[in-house]
């Protein structure tokens, strides 16, 4: 096993861990923005309808997915330019 490898997982788990504050925070934001609330639904608050619970989930998700791709990318990149000396 490369250097490289060994350095993947630990490397991995730092940007996921990294990449779930940063979706957090965002979608905290977001959420203030859109629907001009502090406090973000989740699934376990009964006292909001469907609708609110699932747009919320929603777009949780896409920022999430979209912070998660970013950084994936980014490091893959930045792999491959140190792999072949660019």
């Amino acid at each position: 096993m490369s250097r490289s490898d060994s350095m993947s997982r630990p490397i991995s788990a730092g940007l996921g861990m990294a990449g779930g504050l940063i979706a957090g925070m965002l979608f905290k934001r977001t959420w203030k923005l859109v629907a001009g609330q502090d406090d973000t639904p989740d699934a376990g608050d009964l006292d909001r309808g469907w609708a609110e619970i699932l747009i919320a989930a929603s777009i949780q998700g896409a920022i999430a997915g979209a912070v998660k791709a970013a950084l994936n990318h980014g490091y893959l990149l930045h792999r491959q330019n140190d792999e072949s000396g660019t």
